[in-house]
């Protein structure tokens, strides 16, 4: 038997390059979306661009061609941003989909390699592994105790045992690997596996809406009610002023556009895409949009020890052979008991490693045992991995017909299955309590004889010889420790869920100072609490040990219904139902198993916890620029609606102050600002030193929503104050008109700077590093400049040239009606030092 491929050779580099020529690549093609005819169609449906559409053809009815092309123009100008916004959107999730595409294992030209999934070709060697997905149909032609999950083709979430020799010889594209491993000859690719003859079914698929997403949905339109509500009342008091029906349809409009946060979903879909292109910058694979909006408010999050926070460079250092009686390190010379337990333990291991321990075990075989053995035994049974704790059988024959049955696990599993004296369970118990104090991870290994071919159904029906112990060593990761810090300083709790022992686990979370690692309980003991008292030490206790699949899904939950948001770390094919369970389930890039990253929400690429700490802060990050955004939307809608509504309302000297056209070129200053500037906004630097914020909360809650209520009724108030003063001098239409333009803009530019944060100053914000902010208020200056002082557009906008008393005036007002708050943020800084 040949270790590496099991004496397969595959395909050579020019029958690989041939086979592509004739079948392809192995991709599924569906059928391929129309963005340009999706975003006519979402173009068309768009509210405010009816509202254009609607107001625009009532100028050309008029006879005001100028504003009717302005208007015209303003659309165009419109579904330019709204494009350009959708496809920076869309190409990063189209980024991020690349990202997760999984990788597979073949022999070509008697070598396994690792390749891109699309680079299969029909007749390849594909070599499928406990935890992977499959990635093409093909013919099994060697295997080792395989079964696969179909769930995904039939619907049947038992495993199905397949051999080459079976009926069920076949495997299939998208199904998983549950246990075992095997070889296939590729006979379908892309299109014409099974999977991709039912493809059809994937594109009725609709990604679901997030809580976040339905209600700004539903603000949206309740405020689209409002605003045809408001239509209808304004148009039937304008008409009985003027008797004029087209014109009061005009200032109607121009209310109905004012009250219509259109910005507010293309603010949300920008926010979430270009941040989760931003994560994956980072090394952290976004899969679902829910997970952005989920990442600030995580409160404990579940973590594995090994690999996680330990370096997973597993290495043996220390073997105990019961019949030597004594703990020998490897870098002394070793007996002949001590290199019979290690060759045993290369026996129970898999004849192609992946684990790290397996490979550390092969290494040690190839080092210490001068006569290498495996080519001459072929693997004829395996047991997989199963059992609490686990353990694993194989079973290997002779060319000779002798027979080797190997056993490797959890001491307590081999010690059940092994007659001991009570003398000898004494020394091993202490052998390895001594260990394991020392931060080592010990398995066990034994040996069994048995004759005949009908072997038990079970791995614990055998009688074991107990052969020794083996002590692996896997240090902790650097600094590991302040990744801990950082989380606890965010109000977020870890806890460590392990399959490993309890002392191994304390000595290791002893020496990172985790929180807890005094106190732990193994998964049997929690598996035989009641509910309430389940719930209870789960809460109470971060460091669960001797963990299987069942209890690490009964923990997530647990936490989950005492109102915990979890965050929880895995890699294995055990570890599926608990990451899908979990509110945030992250996989492991490098280490983690294809099912793994199936049932995970995000992916550390490689496999570093600390861009975990990242991905929260960047959560945070997103969720508060984004309720920014918003809060700045609600804040400057307010004085608009209101500078329209209450002049027509009380009868004022010119009730109509704004048409559309002033109404749109506001939105178009308002769109770029919050949807640009905020989302490349930095993170303020208490974001990771607060509590998670509830998972329920949102910027619509009282306080957020009060405050921009507020925020918007001071930038009212005083430009309805200039409104009036300026009637009281006695100033023509125009004027006034170009003065409250002014307020506006001015309270506008300034909003943007106050809003930046709610606790900091204005003074401190402005050191933040977004070169956007100068540019895009740089453009806004530039253009109101234009408008007030370039004659064919002062006229076009109906706006007259102030003076400097009159602009200095217009400028101070927008000034003071924004920066009071910064009065609000100096009362919260005193008052939380």
């Amino acid at each position: 038997m040949s270790v590496k491929n099991f004496n397969i050779k595959g395909l050579s580099n020019e029958e690989v390059i041939l086979s592509r020529r004739t079948h392809g690549e192995n991709s599924i093609h569906l059928k391929e979306e129309n963005h340009f005819l999706k975003a006519i169609l979402k173009f068309v449906k768009d509210p405010m661009v009816l509202l254009l559409l609607f107001a625009s053809t009532i100028y050309f009815i008029s006879g005001e061609l100028v504003n009717g092309f302005f208007l015209a123009s303003s659309i165009v100008l419109i579904s330019l941003i709204s494009s350009y916004q959708n496809a920076r959107s869309r190409n990063a999730l189209a980024k991020l989909k690349e990202f997760t595409k999984p990788n597979c294992k073949v022999i070509r030209n008697g070598k396994t390699i690792e390749i891109k999934t699309e680079e299969l070709v029909i007749g390849d060697s594909l070599l499928i592994e406990e935890g992977t997905s499959i990635s093409a149909d093909g013919t099994i032609i060697h295997s080792n105790d395989f079964s696969v999950n179909e769930a995904i083709l039939t619907g049947e979430s038992m495993s199905v045992t397949k051999d080459k020799s079976g009926t069920d010889n076949l495997v299939f594209q998208g199904t998983t690997v549950a246990s075992g491993l095997a070889i296939a000859t590729i006979t379908a690719i892309g299109n014409e596996t099974k999977l991709g003859k039912i493809g059809k079914s994937l594109e009725a698929i609709t990604e679901e809406k997030t809580p976040l997403e339905l209600q700004i949905g539903n603000f949206v339109k309740k405020m689209a009610i409002i605003g045809a509500l408001v239509f209808g009342i304004v148009w039937v008091l304008n008409y009985f002023h003027s008797y004029n029906i087209l014109d009061s349809l005009l200032k109607a409009l121009t209310l109905a556009m004012s009250i219509l946060p259109e910005e507010i979903p293309i603010a949300f879909t920008t926010f979430m895409a270009l941040g989760a292109w931003r994560m994956m910058k980072e090394g952290i694979i976004v899969k679902q949009m829910k997970t952005v909006e989920t990442l600030g408010s995580a409160t404990v999050i579940c973590i594995d020890k090994t690999g996680t926070i330990t370096e997973n460079t597993m290495s043996l250092a220390k073997v105990f052979a019961l019949k030597s009686e004594k703990i020998t390190d490897l870098e002394t010379e070793l007996n002949d008991d001590e290199k019979e337990l290690i060759s045993l333990s290369m026996w129970a291991s898999e004849p192609m490693p992946f684990d790290p321990m397996e490979v550390a075990v092969h290494e040690a075989y190839s080092k210490f045992i001068k006569k290498d053995e495996r080519s001459h035994f072929k693997m004829v049974h395996e047991y997989p991995l199963s059992g609490k704790p686990p353990m694993m059988t194989h079973i290997f024959g002779g060319k000779s017909g002798n027979r080797i049955i190997a056993a490797k696990g959890g001491a307590e599993a081999i010690m059940s299955m092994a007659k001991l004296s009570a003398k000898e369970k004494e020394q091993i118990l202490a052998t390895i309590s001594s260990l394991s104090i020392e931060g080592y991870r010990v398995l066990a290994v034994g040996e069994a004889i048995f004759e005949g071919k009908n072997y038990p159904k079970t791995q614990q029906e055998f009688q074991l010889d107990f052969k020794g112990l083996l002590a692996f060593y896997d240090p902790p990761k650097k600094d590991i420790h302040l990744v801990l810090q950082h989380f606890y300083k965010a109000g977020i709790s870890v806890k460590i869920i392990t399959g490993d022992n309890a002392e191994t686990t304390s000595s290791v979370a002893k020496q990172i100072g985790f929180i807890g690692y005094e106190n732990s309980i193994s998964g049997d003991d929690l598996m035989k609490l009641s509910d309430a008292e389940f719930k209870m030490k789960v809460a109470e206790i971060n460091l669960f040990t001797r963990m299987f699949p069942e209890a690490k899904l009964l923990i997530i939950n647990a936490l989950k219904a005492t109102g915990e948001i979890v965050a929880m770390t895995g890699d294995g094919v055990n570890d599926g139902p608990a990451l899908k369970a979990a509110h945030i389930g992250i996989a492991m890039g490098k280490k983690g198993t294809e099912i793994a990253k199936q049932a995970a929400s995000l992916i550390l690429i490689n496999d570093d916890l600390d861009k975990m700490v990242n991905a929260i802060s960047m959560g945070r990050k997103i969720y508060a620029n984004l309720k920014k955004a918003i809060q700045f939307i609600i804040s400057i809608h307010i004085p608009i609606i209101l500078t329209v509504f209450i002049p027509l309302a009380l009868g004022w000297v010119y009730p109509n102050i704004f048409s559309p056209i002033h109404i749109i070129f506001l939105e178009l200053i308002m769109g770029p600002t919050c949807s640009i500037v905020y989302e490349n906004e930095p993170i303020e630097k208490n974001t990771m030193l607060q509590k998670p914020r509830l998972f329920t909360s949102t910027f619509f809650n009282w306080k957020e929503l009060s405050t921009s209520i507020i925020q918007g009724l001071m930038i009212t108030v005083g430009t309805l104050f200039l409104y009036q003063y300026a009637i009281y001098l006695g100033l023509t239409e125009a004027t006034i008109r170009t003065m409250v333009f002014v307020v506006l803009v001015t309270a506008n530019i300034f909003l943007t700077l106050v809003n930046r944060s709610f606790y900091y100053s204005i003074f401190t914000t402005l050191a933040y590093k977004n070169n956007l902010v100068s540019v895009i208020i740089g453009i806004t200056i530039a253009i109101t400049g234009l408008l007030l002082y370039v004659e064919p557009l002062t006229n076009f906008f109906g706006f007259e040239h102030l003076s400097i008393s009159q602009l200095s005036m217009s400028i101070g007002i927008g000034f003071l009606a924004v920066i009071w708050y910064e009065l609000v943020k100096l009362y919260k800084r005193v008052s939380t030092s």
